[in-house]
Parts: structure tokens; C-alpha cells; sequence
């Protein structure tokens, strides 16, 4: 009798074809391709009279993925659902237990930060039970979307044009977007004024300096033009002097790890780059990619990681890849 494989489920096929190696033969790896169920898009999907019970049905073109995973499941010995250490992640672990139907007892959580044999091995050997918090916390995202969405879209289309959405994130975004623009709108601007000298050195020491007027013992704001001809003219003809040097030391720190929106704004203001065309080189890199020598390569943090460290973009990658690939893609 044939000894049964183990299934490990992951999202994209990238990352799969990368842990398939890492874990060898004894593994089946296949993607789910992202979620493989959703709330319907032609009706809410949620009712609000009965707990807000969301109904989810099969996403229409993943039918032959679906497919394949039943299969898969069904004729594995253990199955390990491996999709991303997020809580979107964790709900698409759920719902493919739930539509695949894998039992309790053969259904195994894991979670890779990092794309490396190490990693992946240590994840794989350590499993875990699905965290229903998580879950419950992305379905209460994703309702609450949809609600807000399908209150507020209609309003728009009939408003201002049709094709417009609106969300939880878009209605508080703009919300912000419209009380910064009254704050601006009630400045009341103040005149002030600087004073500047352009000071030259006693010979024998050559060259100049700027020194820009503070005060007399505390610092003083020059609201007006009399103001700061008066102090003009009470240093015009005095004699200047540096009565005091401050030397201190100061400590400079490397600049953190990237974020998602800081490696989004340096790649647009150094490479004028788009948000979606850094996001999709980040995946890259976090997924792996294939260096001459080496093979499929892995690496990086997770990127959307809610706990901990996790969203950190903190690239770990041999200098082939830093040398090679990211150049290519304009990251370096």
C-alpha cells in the first residue's frame, strides 16, 4: 500500500513551486489562488436581521481549483493550510477547510514569515489549530464592507456619476480629507519675520558664516517690519562676536525596516515607481525568485502581517538577488 503524501495549501503558485522544493517529495504543494469564496456580488450577502449570518458562496472561475483541491485533500494524509500569517490569511485557511470539508483531525495551520528552507521546515514540523479570532475578525472586515458599501455606492451613482464605490475606508478617509480642508480654510495667517546675517571671519581665518537672529536672553518673534527694523538698526553699528561654542556628539540610527506605505512613497519619489508595480516586486521577493546556481530563492518578511514584526519588509537576500533581480526591477 502506498504511503500517502501530505497537502500543504498555499496561495500562489510562485510561492508553492519555492516550498514545494524546500519540503521535498513527501509533500504535495498547490495553490488556492487567493480566496476560493466570497459574499456574493449580485445581492448583499448578509443577514442583518438574523446576526448578520453572511453567506458565502464559491468564487465563479476558481470552479477547476476548487476541484482539484477536493481531490488533493481527499487522498492526502494530513492536510496544512499555509496561506498568509495575516487575518485574511487565516480566514482563507477557513474557508478552505469549510468548502473542502477536511476533517478536524487532518486539518494542520502553519504560517511562513519567511520563504526559506529553514523556515519553512521549522513552520511544518510546529502546526497549530486556526485561529477563530482572526477569522472572526476578517469576516467582521469584510460584512462590515459590504454594508457600508452597498449603502453608500448607491448614493454616489445617483450623487455624482455611476460606477463610483464607497466603503468603510473611503467614507473615513474623506472624512479626514474634508476637516483638514475646513482647518485650512479657518487659518488665520500671522505676519512674522527673520533676520539673517552674513558674517565674515578676523584675518587670519578666512571664509564667512550665516547666523540668524534669536533674541536677547530668550527667543524673540518679530511680528512685524518696524519690529525687525528695530533690531536692525540696534546691531547694525555694535561689534559681533562668537561668545559661546556648543559641541555635542549626536547619534544617528539606520532608518527602520520598510513598511508597506514608506516602501510605496521612497519607491515613487527615487523611481517613480507605482504603488502596484512595488507591491507586485515585493511579492516577488517575498515569494522567491529564481537565481542562476541556486535555484528558487525566497525571502523577506511577510508584508501584511497585523502582529508583531511581521510587516516589516526586512529583505534577508543573497547578494545575487540584490545585485540581479531587484536591480532589474528598479528596486536598488
Amino acid at each position: 500500500m502506498a504511503v500517502k503524501t501530505d497537502l500543504v495549501i498555499v496561495e500562489s503558485p510562485s510561492k508553492a513551486k519555492t516550498i514545494g522544493k524546500y519540503l521535498g517529495p513527501g509533500y504535495e504543494v498547490k495553490a488556492s489562488m487567493g480566496h476560493v469564496r466570497d459574499l456574493p456580488k449580485s445581492k448583499l450577502g448578509v443577514d442583518v436581521e438574523h446576526g448578520f449570518q453572511p453567506d458565502y458562496q464559491p468564487i465563479k472561475g476558481k470552479e477547476d481549483t476548487i476541484s482539484d483541491l477536493k481531490k488533493a485533500a481527499k487522498k492526502s494524509g494530513k492536510v496544512y493550510l499555509a496561506t498568509d500569517p495575516d487575518r485574511e490569511g487565516e480566514a482563507i485557511s477557513w474557508h478552505l477547510k469549510e468548502l473542502l470539508n477536511i476533517p478536524d483531525d487532518k486539518t494542520y495551520r502553519v504560517t511562513f514569515n519567511e520563504i526559506t528552507k529553514k523556515v519553512v521546515n521549522e513552520s511544518i514540523a510546529k502546526p497549530r489549530a486556526i485561529d477563530q479570532n482572526l477569522v472572526d475578525a476578517q469576516q467582521a472586515r469584510r460584512i462590515l464592507d459590504r454594508i457600508v458599501g452597498y449603502e453608500l455606492s448607491p448614493l454616489l451613482w445617483k450623487k455624482i456619476r455611476r460606477g463610483l464605490s464607497a466603503g468603510r475606508v473611503q467614507s473615513v478617509a474623506t472624512r479626514l480629507v474634508v476637516e483638514r480642508e475646513e482647518e485650512i480654510r479657518a487659518f488665520q495667517p500671522q505676519e512674522y519675520w527673520s533676520i539673517q546675517a552674513d558674517l565674515s571671519r578676523v584675518a587670519p581665518n578666512l571664509g564667512g558664516f550665516s547666523a540668524m537672529f534669536y533674541g536677547r536672553e530668550k527667543k524673540m518673534e518679530l511680528n512685524s517690519r518696524e519690529e525687525a527694523d528695530a533690531v536692525v538698526q540696534a546691531v547694525k553699528s555694535a561689534p559681533w562676536s562668537v561668545t559661546k561654542v556648543k559641541r555635542q556628539d549626536k547619534q544617528r540610527n539606520p532608518a527602520p525596516p520598510f513598511t508597506t506605505s514608506t516602501l510605496q512613497q521612497e519607491a515613487s519619489r527615487k523611481l517613480n515607481m507605482t504603488p502596484a508595480r512595488t507591491m507586485s516586486i515585493a511579492q516577488q521577493l517575498y515569494e522567491g525568485v529564481d537565481i542562476t546556481g541556486e535555484g528558487t530563492v525566497g525571502g523577506g518578511h511577510h508584508r501584511r502581517g497585523h502582529r508583531g514584526p511581521d510587516h516589516l519588509y526586512a529583505y534577508r537576500l543573497p547578494a545575487a538577488v540584490r545585485g540581479g533581480h531587484c536591480r532589474r526591477q528598479g528596486l536598488y
